[in-house]
């Protein structure tokens, strides 16, 4: 299947044309005659194509040609079916929900019903005499969501009735964020997360009549992450993870759901389960045993044994299995050394090199780099922190240097890895060059640490991150070779929420910081996220206002830029409106820059250039 004339949508959705190519009869068919498609997905027997066509779900079958109608109520900003709504998308990493049995007979999918979720508008500039509006919808803090329902579709049924509602309990103020089939055809595994986000259950669905039971159950007092782990072994039973002891790692269970044993164990965190190999028993997953801020390749055995640590290089590792699980791509970087990719056996021996970068690295060594260089730094709980940072080439402990600080410590997120940033690396090497140290921590609730360390910003998110990134600031301002007055704090996103906190609740050590995209109060961001980690705005008002640093503008004290798009359909434009009315409102001056018709990520032909020529130009003026 090959595509052309790919529109994207949002983050991880987007619409083309799709077409199959006939190997043996070396015909080309479109799978859609009516208009472009998402999601196209062979059947497991390669007969049929299921696709999302304008809000519908639709079959094509390549032996036919015929085109099969699943759906038909789907409506823009509506319905959806096997599609999901914009938070899904964005927050549960997902944007197709459907899904084949094993035998091709059943399609299963996930309705998004939007009626009751807000509008959001946003101008988008066209050169015309008035902006172009666009409306979708957006549920934030404490807001409804979709009304999600999950029904399963007889292919082979000639009945009206093809189509069954999977029976969920009456409260419809839930998430579905993963559905799959088990090994048994008949069996639906559905994926049920209450509205805290505390309570995750794992349902096993008849897909004959829709009748559900819950198997298994994972919950927390704070909230309890939705992952792509689950994996059926056979007939026999399930693997899945869960922090439940204090660290995240993977367990087996029957059926029944009945524990038959914990598959990994230890102060450290399974990272991403990779898969299990029915033919050998092992298991494969990347885990921080050799520290957080790096990434290792194991595999296990299925009963827990013959426990084999497959990369050989400290750093960031990463593995991609062919199908079968004999071979796997291996990619290892280390923090100054640029990927190498090889193609490796399944007990890790070296197969073929297929990247060295040799030639990059020996075109590196001409630009005399600095290296990044990692350390630990205690906060005022006593509790230890990683950080990196990188000195000028040319650096003289007996001279003072300003600092250039950055973070993003949102959470179960890391900045401070050991692996190659390509661009991000270069534009700190270039900061460098001008004289600067650059310095990030991971600060309270980042990953690879354990649930307590993540899970600590938990109803106060900002609160703790702050405090870690202010602990960071005094400690440089006592290292001899640190200019005190001259320390400056950037972030993006939940980094530029935490530059916003660290120029105002910060002010005393940090002189000047830039905001690129920032959260200003919680109530104005999604509720999928925003609820998983500070409950509704009504249930945890303390927790919203006492980390808003809209409510804090009167401590700024330092030169300060907030960076924002202005078609920016994540963290919207509103935040930094609503930062600049607080901010005019105590006559406190500061630098705005708005790129027309940018998003998050605020890129797009010179644009990314021009953010950091402008980011560049703020820190040599005021650092």
């Amino acid at each position: 299947m090959f595509t052309e004339n790919y529109e994207s949508i949002y983050r991880r959705s987007g619409k083309a044309d799709y077409y199959v190519f006939d190997i043996k009869e070396k015909t080309t068919i479109p799978v859609s005659e009516t208009g472009k498609i998402m999601f196209p997905t062979f059947s497991p027997d390669g007969r049929k194509i299921a696709f999302v066509r304008d809000n519908n779900l639709y079959i094509k079958d390549l032996v036919t040609l015929k085109e099969i109608t699943v759906t038909k109520d789907g409506a823009v900003n509506k319905i959806k079916n096997g599609w999901g709504d914009w938070v899904y998308e964005e927050e549960f990493s997902k944007a197709a929900y459907f899904c084949w049995s094993n035998n091709s007979q059943y399609l299963a999918y996930v309705k998004f019903d939007e009626t009751k979720v807000k509008d959001f508008t946003m101008d988008y500039y066209k050169g015309e005499l008035y902006p172009e509006k666009y409306n979708y919808k957006y549920p934030k803090a404490g807001e409804d969501n979709s009304i999600v329902t999950c029904h399963v579709y007889d292919v082979n049924s000639f009945l009206p009735n093809a189509t069954v509602k999977v029976d969920l309990g009456e409260n419809t103020d839930i998430y579905i964020p993963r559905l799959q089939f088990t090994n048994n055809d008949g069996i639906l595994s559905v994926q049920r997360l209450n509205r805290l986000q505390n309570k995750l259950e794992l349902l096993f669905v008849d897909a004959k009549n829709g009748s559900a039971k819950v198997i298994y159950t994972d919950s927390a007092k704070t909230y309890v992450d939705v992952t792509d782990d689950l994996t059926f072994v056979s007939d026999k039973g399930f693997i899945i993870s869960s922090e439940r002891d204090e660290y995240n790692h993977l367990y087996e269970y029957d059926l029944t759901g009945k524990l038959i044993k914990q598959l990994t164990s230890g102060s450290w965190d399974v990272i991403a389960f990779k898969g299990y190999d029915p033919k050998s028993g092992n298991l494969f997953y990347t885990s921080t045993e050799n520290g957080a801020i790096n990434r290792d390749l194991y595999s296990v055995k299925l009963d827990g044994k013959n426990k084999k640590r497959l990369s050989t290089m400290t750093g960031f590792n990463d593995a991609g299995f062919i199908t079968g699980f004999k071979y796997y791509i291996s990619s290892w970087s280390d923090a100054n050394t640029p990927p190498v990719y090889e193609l490796r056996d399944a007990e890790g021996k070296s197969v073929k090199m297929l990247e060295n970068n040799i030639a990059l690295k020996e075109k590196l060594k001409e630009y005399n780099l600095g290296k990044k260089e990692f350390f630990t730094v205690k906060n005022a709980e006593g509790t230890e922190l990683n950080g990196f940072m990188i000195k000028p080439s040319n650096f003289d402990a007996v001279s003072q240097y300003p600092v250039y600080m950055y973070a993003y410590n949102g959470p179960g997120a890391n900045e401070c890895n050991n692996n190659w940033e390509g661009t991000e690396f270069m534009w700190h090497q270039l900061l460098a060059q001008e004289g600067y140290i650059v310095v990030c921590v991971d600060g309270r609730g980042t990953l690879g640490r354990g649930r307590q360390f993540k899970h600590s910003t938990y109803l106060h998110l900002g609160k703790h991150e702050t405090s870690d990134q202010i602990d960071v600031a005094k400690w440089l301002g006592e290292q001899s070779y640190v200019d005190k007055g001259r320390i400056g704090f950037q972030g993006w996103s939940y980094g530029g929420y935490m530059a916003c906190l660290m120029i105002t609740k910060g002010a005393e050590f940090i002189k000047a910081a830039i905001a690129v995209a920032p959260v200003t109060n919680w109530k104005y961001y999604d509720n999928i996220y925003t609820e998983r980690f500070m409950r509704k705005p009504k249930d945890n008002k303390k927790g919203y206002e006492e980390n808003s640093p809209v409510n804090f503008v009167d401590k700024i004290k330092h030169p300060f830029l907030i960076i924002h798009g202005s078609f920016d359909d994540n963290v919207h434009v509103q935040n930094s409106m609503e930062m600049i009315k607080a901010m005019v409102g105590k006559n406190i001056p500061f630098d705005m820059m708005v790129y027309p018709n940018k998003n998050h990520g605020i890129y797009g032909g010179p644009t990314r250039y021009h953010v950091y020529n402008k980011i560049l130009k703020f820190v040599k003026e005021n650092l």
